[in-house]
């Protein structure tokens, strides 16, 4: 990833750092300035202003969620994905209620208190969602549910507001429209994709804004373009996904970014809005071994350990660089040691929203 840079370049992005810091936004020739940008230093420099926002707002917290992947159904044909329409090599299946409240009561035993639902487009109907997010909160009232579902209408996002669900995230890989385009066959628009965030924040959700570095196509123009959308959306979770493609999908051959240009987005996005809940997913463990605790420290406050049964562990593969599942146990004590040894520690509340004071 490094490069040398010019005194000249190096002294304005050392600059744009700092102004993100004080100010939080920046113009989006300003932002381009600093993704256009492949150098160690940067990356030291932003991870260190990162790391000092987040003490501010969140002390020495890392809060972990459980994730429970119901389906893989998908009326989406995405480039890149494993569980892409098209796909007749995956094998389908969809977790029954009573096999996600199983999952929940393993996590709840375990201390976690946020369960996250993920699975994309079509997987459920929005009355079973509400069933199922009910019957959660009647056996887990301390809990807090996030979905991450895909797109229903404004009507049913509504409903699944008011059966108890406190967050969504969305998934839109990239806020450049053309870029969007490129990623994804033409009966999925953006311009519906953006609808939905925009509804979802209207009726009250906590809403998250998902994004992918790395993609096909994607430039340092189209990364900027994610950057100000942060700024101006002001979503209260983010999270940044690697690209990976999957074998059996037409981006096959495209590889995934550097981890430094990983830990670096995550550290700017820290910079943009102080107080988000900012995940670090279990993919950055896939490009490096330390790949978690460097975006730990790089910025992030949130890791997800995945509650759904190891039997579909594998058939949830929208990439082909999953890893393995563990025990729960082992796993949230691999966390605890991780965040430890770095300066962290590992809390199971329900890991709501900060301000700065």
């Amino acid at each position: 990833m490094q490069i040398q840079m010019s005194w000249k370049k190096k002294t304005r992005c050392l600059w744009l750092l700092d102004k993100l810091k004080r100010e939080n936004a920046l113009v989006i020739e300003e932002y381009e300035c600093l993704t256009s940008v492949k150098a160690l230093e940067l990356v030291y420099y932003a991870g260190e202003h990162a790391a000092e926002v987040r003490k501010k707002v969140y002390g020495n917290e890392v809060y972990i969620e459980g994730l429970i992947e119901i389906g893989n159904s998908c009326l989406g044909d995405s480039c890149y994905c494993g569980i892409r329409r098209s796909n007749i090599n995956r094998e389908r299946y969809a977790l029954t209620k009573e096999q996600i409240l199983s999952c929940c009561n393993e996590g709840y035993k375990w201390g976690i208190r946020t369960f996250v639902l993920q699975s994309d487009d079509g997987t459920l109907p929005a009355d079973d969602v509400c069933d199922i997010v009910s019957d959660i909160r009647r056996s887990f009232p301390d809990c807090a549910v996030t979905l991450s579902l895909g797109e229903y209408t404004h009507r049913e996002y509504e409903q699944m507001y008011h059966a108890g669900a406190d967050r969504y995230i969305l998934r839109r890989e990239a806020a450049d429209k053309c870029h969007f385009a490129k990623m994804h066959p033409k009966e999925r628009f953006f311009d519906n994709r953006m609808s939905c965030l925009r509804d979802l924040r209207d009726i009250g959700f906590q809403t998250g804004y998902c994004f992918t570095v790395g993609s096909p196509y994607q430039t340092s123009h189209t990364l900027a373009e994610n950057l100000k959308f942060v700024e101006e959306f002001q979503p209260d979770i983010c999270t940044v996904e690697p690209f990976f493609s999957h074998k059996d999908s037409p981006s096959v051959s495209f590889r995934p970014e550097s981890l430094l240009q990983m830990i670096y987005t995550l550290s700017l996005i820290r910079l943009v809005r102080p107080s988000i809940l900012l995940f670090v997913s279990a993919a950055f463990g896939c490009i490096a071994e330390d790949g978690r605790e460097r975006g730990i420290k790089a910025g992030a406050n949130v890791v997800a350990v995945n509650l759904s049964p190891i039997s579909v562990h594998d058939k949830y593969g929208l990439h082909d660089s999953k890893t393995d599942r563990g025990e729960i146990k082992q796993e949230l004590e691999q966390l605890r040691i991780l965040t430890e040894r770095i300066g962290y520690r590992t809390v199971f509340d329900g890991g709501e929203v900060k301000r700065l004071s």
